[in-house]
């Protein structure tokens, strides 16, 4: 039996972090990702990056992208005991904005969440990250015990 993620389950945990790691293909076709800050906004992802970064130039080539959002399990009053963490993976597209190609209202709410205000320029840009297809979870929505069967914990849940 899967799990019981569903669209609205998964994109609450979505909501409550901010932290994921961003997958991409360079232009040799070779695979990158790095870690990423995002901000929910309306179920797609926004991502503050250099203008001239890797990520940012990757991306322009190539718009497909993967993304895995990790969610810490730990056992109440043990934190000793190991638990393998939670995960939400998915693809989608993105696309590289000038700040200039943001909305004034959007681009207030992503650089006003973002801990560094300075430097919203023409140095940096917007990641904006649609996601596409089905989630892919392992332990969203499911307990600790639960957590041990594969069958259980793995889930999968339509993106919208």
């Amino acid at each position: 039996m899967a799990a019981p993620a569903t669209t609205d389950l998964v994109w609450k945990e979505i909501e409550k972090r901010s932290f994921a790691v961003l997958s991409y293909v360079n232009p040799k076709g070779r695979a990158r990702s790095s870690g990423i800050v995002y901000i929910p906004v309306d179920r797609v992802l926004y991502v503050r990056v250099a203008t001239d970064s890797w990520k940012a130039k990757h991306i322009r080539q190539n718009p497909h992208v993967a993304l895995n959002v990790t969610i810490a399990k730990r056992v109440p009053f043990m934190p000793w005991i190991q638990i393998p963490d939670a995960t939400i993976a998915f693809s989608g597209t993105a696309r590289v904005l000038s700040m200039s190609e943001v909305e004034p209202e959007l681009l207030e709410t992503l650089v006003g969440q973002m801990i560094e205000h300075r430097g919203a320029t023409d140095e940096n840009c917007i990641i904006e990250i649609r996601p596409a297809g089905h989630f892919a979870t392992y332990g969203v929505g499911v307990s600790l015990l639960d957590m041990r069967d594969p069958e259980k914990a793995r889930g999968r849940a339509p993106v919208h």
